[in-house]
């Protein structure tokens, strides 16, 4: 059973066979954009791509996830809605529980406060992003929306870094 069905309002078949259609002209569009217009999560999009472009992780394994991901160095960290994509790069600040948030600072432009409790999904993703490998770590809250994203940096020639590819892999392997 696909997740969405045990958190988002489960979108129609009509709505999911134009998601698949979609997705099948586009299969490296934007996930957000395809949710949009067909009045669907964002979650039901992704759960609608090839299983071996995505892994779930338990949510429950958020912090231990956010402690190797704070090892990687400087990523890309996206906040995507309708209204924004904020982009940040930086190390991960580690983290820790307190006040009912998870707290990141740290000598970071990322850093803040994570109601990690409303993370009910995480997704290793790696898929095509405008003809482009894209491999990033995806947290989704109840409603099925992205409340952020971890990308593997690339480099000047828009290559993804080799060393955090490795890493990616690794998370695809320990916590899948």
């Amino acid at each position: 059973m696909p997740l969405t069905e045990t958190l988002a309002p489960a979108a129609s078949a009509d709505a999911m066979e134009k998601v698949r259609a979609a997705l099948a002209a586009k299969p490296d569009g934007v996930i957000e954009a395809v949710a949009r217009e067909h009045g669907v999560s964002t979650l039901a999009v992704l759960e609608a791509t090839p299983d071996e472009q995505r892994r779930f992780i338990a949510a429950e394994r958020f912090e231990a996830l956010w402690q190797e991901l704070s090892s990687w160095g400087t990523v890309l960290f996206i906040v995507h809605t309708a209204d924004i994509v904020l982009e940040c790069e930086g190390p991960l600040p580690v983290g820790s529980f307190g006040h009912g948030y998870y707290n990141i600072h740290g000598d970071s432009p990322i850093g803040g406060h994570i109601k990690a409790g409303n993370c009910k999904a995480i997704y290793l993703v790696d898929r095509a992003f405008h003809g482009r490998r894209s491999c990033s770590v995806q947290f989704f809250n109840g409603a099925g929306e992205a409340m952020f994203k971890v990308f593997v940096r690339r480099d000047e020639a828009r290559e993804l870094l080799p060393d955090q590819v490795e890493r990616f892999e690794a998370l695809q392997r320990s916590f899948a």
